[in-house]
């Protein structure tokens, strides 16, 4: 007899005088003492002992171990199959979505929410030799994400505006930062937030502006279904914050690099 056999029969006997009654919460207590743990409890717990936060934008990737993403994505596979059977959907004999289940554990664990459980891409900072201490502006910048309420996509352009400081870096590390930002579920005005801090500890700018255009289909696909509706928001700090007319310029720069490109 195995233990779920002979912990479901004590529940069910009839009690003998003067032995203990099972009520079912200390039948399911017992139940689930025999049964191992899932890779999911075991990084959840893990964070809760760390004090650490693992809210939907938060990166996790310090507190997993090698191998565990693996072990994570079969079991989200075998709760997205789950999911398929309860919405009545015959993944048994249906061809379309035999292996449905595996291509969403895959999309969402190393693609479109690869942000909360990889590290940040590796960004080199340069010192600014030149003391160079006018603005740039980098962008559009594609940014991909998914709202947090409804895990339905999030689609836009950012522009990112810079104004030196003691270092730099490279173009093309903005937009992986983004990249790596975005990739995560989001509602669009943390995300800005988020990645505005990333930037400013990467290469401690004087200045520093962000631009976020983006469609929301939880708006365009569901709901209120308005298929032209977009979300724009900004964030400013330092002297973009503290000089209008620095600010001013940023947005100018970027409603000229909106209209080079048509």
């Amino acid at each position: 007899m195995t233990a779920l056999d002979d912990t479901t029969a004590m529940a069910s006997a009839s009690p003998s005088i003067g032995s203990p009654v099972l009520d079912g919460s200390a039948v399911a207590r017992s139940i689930s003492k025999t049964l191992p743990r899932s890779i999911s409890d075991v990084i959840r717990a893990r964070l809760e002992a760390a004090n650490a936060p693992y809210l939907a934008n938060d990166n996790i990737a310090d507190h997993l171990k090698p191998g565990e993403l693996e072990l994570l994505q079969q079991e989200v596979t075998d709760k997205v199959r789950d999911l398929l059977r309860s919405l009545v959907i015959d993944i048994e004999r249906d061809h379309n979505t035999e292996e449905t289940a595996e291509r969403v554990a895959k999309m969402y664990l190393q693609e479109v929410f690869k942000g909360r459980y990889l590290q940040q891409p590796k960004i080199a900072s340069f010192p600014n030799v030149k003391n160079l201490d006018e603005i740039y502006t980098v962008g559009p910048i594609t940014v991909r994400s998914a709202c947090s309420h409804h895990l339905v996509p999030i689609l836009g352009n950012c522009w990112i505006g810079i104004k030196p400081g003691s270092s730099v870096i490279g173009l093309s590390k903005f937009a992986r930062v983004a990249d790596w930002v975005f990739s995560r579920p989001h509602i669009q005005e943390e995300a800005v937030m988020i990645l505005a801090d990333e930037i400013e500890r990467l290469c401690e700018p004087k200045g520093l502006a962000i631009l976020v255009k983006a469609q929301h289909y939880c708006m365009k696909w569901r709901g209120v279904k308005e298929p032209q509706t977009s979300m724009v928001n900004s964030v400013v700090r330092g002297d973009f914050r503290h000089d209008p007319s620095l600010k001013a310029e940023f947005f100018e720069l970027v409603k000229q690099q909106e209209s080079m490109l048509g």
